[in-house]
C-alpha cells in the first residue's frame, strides 16, 4: 500500500561522512582522496573525474557511486507506472545517429492526433502516472497542435502527468509559432505540460553537436531552454548520449556544464546517460561503448553530479542486465513500465516492453535493492513489497 514516505537526499554528505568506505575505495588512493574531497564539500574537477574514468578499476569506480548512491538513497530504487509514445517520426532534421526520423513522403511516416493518443493511453490508465511524448520536429506542426493534445489527456485523464518536449521540440515550436520561448513553455504548461524529458543534450559541446547533429539546438541553448522551464517551475530531466566521436573530456565537460546550470536553476531532477546504439542508422565512425564503459559513465555521473539527486539506468537503451548491475553502481532509478517505445527499439534495443509493477520490483528485488513507486515528481513513494513463491506463480496467468 502506499506509504507517506519522506524520501530526500538533502543529508546525504553528513551520512557519507559517517559510512565505512569498502575496499575497493580504500585500497585506491584515487578514489579514497575523492571520497575525503567530496566529503568535505569539494566539487570534483573535469580532469580529476577524467582521471578516475580512464585509471580506476571498474569495481572501485562503481563501489565509490554506489557508496555516494547509498548515502542519498539507502538501498532504494526508484521506477515508475509511464507510458511512452512518440508523436511524429517525421522530423525536419536529419541528426547522423538518429533511426527514428523519417521525411513527410516515407511510407513509414506518421503523426499522432489528439484521439491516437486518448486511444493509446485509454488500456494503461488504470495505473500508469505518466505518459512521456517526444517525436520529431514536424515540419507543419506549431504550438496548438501540441496544446490541443495536452489538452485532450488532461480532459480525459486528468492525473496522468504529462512530460513531453525536448528542449529542440520546444525551440522548432517556439520558431515555428511566432513566440519567445518563455512563452511556448507557459502555454504548453497551462494547456497541460508538466516536465521535460531532457533528451537531446547529446553531447554538449558544440564541435561534436556540429558534427552529429547538425541544425539542433547549441549547448547554450539546450541549457538556456531548461532553464527557463525550471523558472516557471517545469521540472526537467537532462540527459547525454556517450559513445559517438565523443572523447572522455567532453563527456567530463558535458557533466560539469549540467551541474552548472543546475546551480543556476535548481530543475534538473534527474541524469539520464545512455550509449549510442549503432543498428540502423548512420554514424559508421561512432566509439561504441561496451558493458564496462556503460558502468563507468553511470558511476562516474553519480560521483560528478553533486547537485542532481537522480541518476537512471535507462534499461530501454541498456538493457536489464547491463541496469541491474547500474543500481549498484550509482544509479538509483531505472526507468517505469513504458508500455511503448520506438526510438531505442528501432535504433536496435531489444529490452521487453511488457513489464509491469512487479516484474520491475522482481528486478530490483534480485539485484539486493528494494524497489520504490514513485510519482512523476519523485514526490509520492510506494515501496514495494517482495512477492511470495505462490504469487509469483500467479501473476503470469492472472495478468
Amino acid at each position: 500500500m502506499e506509504q507517506s514516505l519522506q524520501i530526500t537526499d538533502t543529508d546525504w554528505l553528513s551520512r557519507l561522512s559517517e559510512m565505512t568506505a569498502p575496499l575497493p575505495v580504500v585500497n585506491d588512493e584515487r578514489l579514497l582522496s575523492t571520497l575525503q574531497k567530496i566529503v568535505g564539500g569539494e566539487r570534483i574537477s573535469t580532469d580529476r573525474g577524467k582521471m578516475l574514468f580512464e585509471n580506476c578499476t571498474l569495481t572501485g569506480l562503481a563501489s565509490l557511486a554506489n557508496m555516494i548512491k547509498s548515502a542519498r538513497f539507502g538501498d532504494y530504487i526508484f521506477f515508475n507506472e509511464n507510458l511512452h509514445i512518440n508523436s511524429t517520426n517525421i522530423c525536419s532534421l536529419a541528426c547522423r545517429f538518429c533511426a527514428f526520423r523519417k521525411g513527410p513522403r516515407s511510407p513509414d511516416s506518421y503523426e499522432l492526433s489528439a484521439t491516437d493518443f486518448i486511444s493509446r493511453i485509454a488500456p494503461f490508465n488504470d495505473h500508469i502516472d505518466e505518459v512521456h511524448i517526444v517525436g520529431g520536429l514536424h515540419p507543419k506542426w506549431t504550438l496548438e497542435n501540441y496544446t490541443e493534445i495536452y489538452q485532450a489527456i488532461k480532459n480525459e485523464f486528468p492525473t496522468v502527468s504529462i512530460k513531453s518536449l525536448t528542449a529542440i521540440e520546444v525551440k522548432h515550436l517556439s520558431s515555428r509559432s511566432g513566440l519567445s520561448i518563455d512563452e511556448t513553455l507557459s502555454s504548453l504548461k497551462d494547456s497541460g505540460l508538466n516536465s521535460l524529458p531532457g533528451g537531446g543534450a547529446e553531447i554538449l559541446v558544440d564541435s561534436i553537436r556540429n558534427r552529429i547533429c547538425h541544425g539542433k539546438e547549441t549547448s547554450d541553448e539546450y541549457l538556456s531552454i531548461h532553464g527557463k522551464a525550471h523558472s516557471l517551475g517545469i521540472p526537467t530531466n537532462c540527459t547525454m548520449l556517450f559513445g559517438t566521436i565523443e572523447s572522455i573530456g567532453d563527456r567530463m565537460e558535458h557533466l560539469d556544464r549540467l551541474r552548472l546550470q543546475q546551480d543556476i536553476s535548481g530543475g534538473f531532477q534527474c541524469f539520464v546517460p545512455y550509449p549510442f546504439l549503432p543498428d540502423n542508422s548512420r554514424l559508421p565512425e561512432a566509439n561504441i561503448a561496451s558493458a564496462n564503459e556503460v558502468i563507468r559513465m553511470i558511476s562516474i555521473s553519480r560521483i560528478m553530479l553533486d547537485n542532481i539527486s537522480h541518476i537512471k539506468a535507462y534499461r530501454m537503451n541498456i538493457g536489464d542486465k547491463i541496469a541491474s548491475i547500474a543500481i549498484n553502481s550509482g544509479a538509483d532509478d531505472i526507468d517505469g513500465t513504458v508500455g511503448h517505445e520506438e526510438i531505442m527499439h528501432v535504433a536496435g534495443s531489444t529490452t521487453r516492453l511488457d513489464y509491469d509493477k512487479n516484474e520491475l520490483s522482481r528486478l530490483v528485488f534480485s539485484s539486493g535493492s528494494t524497489p520504490v513507486r514513485r510519482n512523476s515528481t519523485y514526490s509520492i513513494f510506494e515501496v514495494m513489497e517482495r512477492l511470495s513463491l505462490v504469487q509469483r506463480l500467479i501473476l503470469p496467468v492472472a495478468n
